[in-house]
């Protein structure tokens, strides 16, 4: 557990940043350091790898020049995919993706997406600035993406303007192995073997852009859904590697939505079940539309965006106790799968495709996010951050002349050994730190053992002045350490194409004393260390 309880030393340095905006450079630690008990006997529930997935919507060109460029492209490709996007996602090991939204995916007819690109259907995109969609990027090019990357499919079906049929016709011409119509016709369309589809989810915001449906209705369609759109692959007819089926779920706090659904879940029989609910929250939206800068900001501004973010630790408990009240067996996982930080468009930009770059508050912000999850890993099963490339918090962003990696991508790429790995108990008291009218933790943290034994601990520092001694003490002491931070030269800085490289993990210094470690976590920076037992 963590506690929080004293305002720290640096509070007149941060209420004076506070008021003029700007960041001062790191104070010195302080010289007594924070001490973190790590207990490596009592190892909590596994982290589901799937806490750490991404979101991919037809939404300005998070698609089409993020991931699609066509195979006629200049840019190099594999079928249509970009070769850069792919390398840079492989490396981050992405559990899976959702797709193809979002509002987008409830507007979306899939057939509009198969058979030879020429003969497709040019349609329009009204949820995100009415523009021209060519659906040159459907169903197969999705799927080719998700096994380019190494990535589960995550699909979101049609539930707001669509049918039962036209849904349940999706997945058995994706899944089924047999020679039915539709079948036959995806071999036609160039894929002789059946795809598999891991996630499935029914409907998205059915409460809002998704149908506007009150609970009560949305359930009635979840029970139609669950029940006739089967996957017909068969590898995937045995737990543990049958579909799941993720339930639209509530906005934020809304837990109305969330005792409905799992009240009529409790009492299903067995023709329809679900085994996960989504919840969706975002960073920085006080008012809408969103108006904080994505850039150049000051620390009321920062202070502000993280605090917001760690509201996200309320609603999944909230949500996680109205589910423990029909389940308590925690059959059904809550799945976080729209989660990010949402600033203003950048100037100049199309408001309606929500480009807004990508600083080192939005590493931290990816951080504690991911923390929370961790946290309630014995609830929170799968997470999408909102979303890929070019969209929202993206991991990446793309031009005609290559990509950057933003510094929410090196902060899901310093988290990959979390992924399936135990969660250990790690008690610390660092006190808070008071940034104007702002509180905020000094101190975030978590420790897990990986798969291959190693124990993991990643450690926030959200001072923004003030660099935090630490010392690790596990049970059975550690000879030494050795890891990664992701720091900047100011909280707000960021990579762009002109400097790809301003904000990047580097080796972070570490000593060990007396089976203890110790390091020094800079001002507004993520670390991420294997201790050496």
């Amino acid at each position: 557990m963590n506690l929080f309880s004293r305002s720290a030393t640096g509070a007149a340095l941060a209420t004076a940043l506070a008021v003029t905006g700007v960041p001062a450079m790191a104070a010195p630690a302080a010289e007594a350091p924070v001490v973190l008990t790590l207990s490596t006997q009592a190892a909590g529930p596994t982290i589901s790898r799937h806490l750490f997935g991404q979101f991919a919507e037809h939404l300005g060109t998070g698609i089409y020049g993020g991931v699609w460029v066509g195979p006629d492209s200049p840019i190099p490709n594999v079928r249509g995919i970009r070769k850069d996007v792919v390398a840079a996602l492989k490396a981050l090991r992405v559990p899976n993706v959702r797709w193809p939204g979002g509002c987008f995916a409830d507007k979306y007819h899939w057939r509009d997406g198969i058979g030879p690109r020429g003969r497709r259907p040019v349609t329009l995109n009204p949820d995100w600035g009415g523009v021209e969609e060519s659906n040159a990027f459907g169903s197969h090019e999705f799927l080719d993406f998700a096994q380019q990357i190494g990535a589960d499919a995550y699909l979101s079906i049609n539930v707001g303007s669509g049918t039962v049929a036209e849904a349940s016709g999706w997945l058995e011409y994706l899944t089924s192995p047999n020679g039915s119509t539709l079948a036959r016709e995806r071999v036609r369309n160039g894929a002789r073997a059946p795809f598999k589809v891991a996630m499935l989810g029914i409907g998205n915001e059915t409460w809002g852009c998704g149908g506007s449906m009150k609970p009560e209705e949305y359930a009635a369609e979840l029970k139609k859904y669950a029940t006739f759109v089967l996957n017909h692959h068969p590898a995937q007819q045995q737990a543990p590697n049958k579909m799941l089926r993720i339930a639209s779920g509530p906005n934020q706090g809304d837990e109305r939505f969330t005792d409905v659904v799992m009240s009529h879940w409790k009492d299903h029989i067995y023709s329809w079940g679900m085994e996960g609910l989504s919840l969706h929250s975002y960073t920085g939206i006080e008012k809408w539309p969103p108006s904080h800068p994505s850039q150049a900001f000051g620390v009321d501004e920062y202070a502000a965006v993280l605090r917001n973010t760690l509201d996200m630790d309320g609603y999944v408990r909230r949500h996680a106790a109205v589910m423990d009240r029909y389940d308590p067996e925690r059959k059904v996982g809550l799945y976080v799968d729209e989660w990010g930080a949402w600033y203003a468009p950048l100037p100049g930009s199309n408001p309606a495709f929500l480009q807004q770059q990508n600083s080192q508050r939005d590493a931290l912000i990816a951080a504690l996010n991911l923390n929370i999850f961790m946290r309630h890993a014995e609830r929170v099963r799968g997470a999408n951050v909102a979303q890929m490339v070019n969209v929202l918090q993206a991991m990446i962003l793309t031009s005609d002349r290559g990509i950057v990696l933003t510094p929410t991508y090196h902060a899901f790429r310093l988290y990959i050994p979390f992924q399936d790995a135990e969660r250990l108990p790690l008690a610390f008291e660092a006190g808070d730190v008071v940034l104007g009218d702002v509180r905020l933790p000094r101190l975030d943290a978590v420790a897990a053992r990986g798969r291959d034994g190693q124990v993991w601990v990643a450690l926030v520092n959200l001072d923004p002045a003030q660099s935090l001694a630490v010392e690790l003490a596990a049970e059975g002491g550690a000879v030494g350490a050795q890891g990664e931070v992701l720091a900047a030269p100011r909280f707000d800085s960021v990579n762009s194409f002109e400097r790809p490289q301003q904000v990047v993990p580097r080796p972070v210094a570490v000593r060990a004393e007396a089976g203890r470690v110790r390091l020094t976590l800079p001002p507004a920076s993520l670390s991420v260390v294997a201790l050496r037992r």
